[in-house]
């Protein structure tokens, strides 16, 4: 089969190239996606380059020890393992597996779900990441309930846009803060009021905020502090952060202050759901 394959650490115009390789086998517990489309997002350039070094310890230190990256998919099962039951060959799935730069990949059974009938393969594509990493932002993290006053700072981009639209979907009275290009669109997810940061700094209003969301994470903590009820949460982007430890540094800040400035403050941490 045909794969993206790169077997060093760099920038991916010059280390990723088109091979033949061969096909995965499948295992007992596996499926085997015949790949229709791809997600691409940063943590696949993150792991190209190489950086944060820290994840080296992970995917290898000198050199990648998997060359074909890849972590969102959509597709139509080729084949299944003697053990599967919630698949057959020629359902049409999404998941978040790995190695999906290629013609197949394989997928655990618990990883991929049936697509949305109304979606297309690109569309399914770019759910996986984004979506759970906002479905347990607000759910899990946030416990937003009916009625919770939610802002999201970013509302435009991956994870904001999927974090309005689930808060919607909670009942939440949603806030999206986005640019003057943006309005448009983020009034589109249903939201109930949204802020165009360049007119209007939504820490100086009067508004309390049960969950903030802050992929922007451009004020400090004290800023944001303001704006949040006495049982509010604090969500910020976990970010890239340095070349040595990345996100790790923030994520582990965040869990640290939390229990001493009087509200609940959590980075973006995500896993798989299904």
């Amino acid at each position: 089969m045909k794969a993206a394959v790169h077997r060093d650490y760099g920038p991916p115009e010059e280390v990723v190239y088109l091979e033949d390789i061969a096909t995965p086998e499948c295992g007992d517990d596996e499926v085997l996606v015949r790949v229709r489309a791809a997600g691409v997002n940063w943590a696949d350039a993150s792991m190209t380059i190489g950086k944060p070094h820290l994840m080296r310890l992970g995917y290898g230190l000198r050199s990648p020890r998997k060359g074909v990256r890849g972590m969102e998919v959509a597709g139509i099962v080729e084949f299944v393992g003697q053990n599967v039951t919630q698949h057959a060959p020629g359902d049409e799935v999404f998941g978040w597996p790995t190695a999906t730069f290629a013609e197949f990949t394989v997928v655990k059974e618990d990883q991929l779900i049936p697509m949305p009938s109304e979606a297309s393969f690109e569309q399914a594509a770019g759910i996986p990441v984004a979506g759970c990493v906002a479905l347990q932002g607000v759910r899990d993290i946030a416990h937003t309930q009916p009625g919770h006053k939610v802002l999201v700072n970013g509302a435009s981009g991956g994870i904001g846009s999927f974090t309005v639209q689930i808060a919607k979907g909670i009942g939440a009275d949603v806030t999206g803060v986005c640019s003057t290009t943006n309005l448009e669109f983020v009034g589109s997810l249903g939201v109930d009021r949204v802020i165009d940061y360049t007119a209007e700094d939504f820490t100086l209003g009067s508004q309390r905020y049960d969950l903030i969301v802050d992929m922007a994470d451009k004020h400090t903590l004290a800023q944001r502090r303001k704006v949040l009820t006495p049982k509010g949460t604090l969500i910020p982007n976990s970010g890239e952060g340095g070349p040595v430890l990345g996100s790790v540094g923030r994520i582990i800040k965040a869990w640290m202050l939390s229990p001493f400035v009087g509200y609940k403050l959590r980075p973006f941490l995500s896993m798989t759901t299904t």
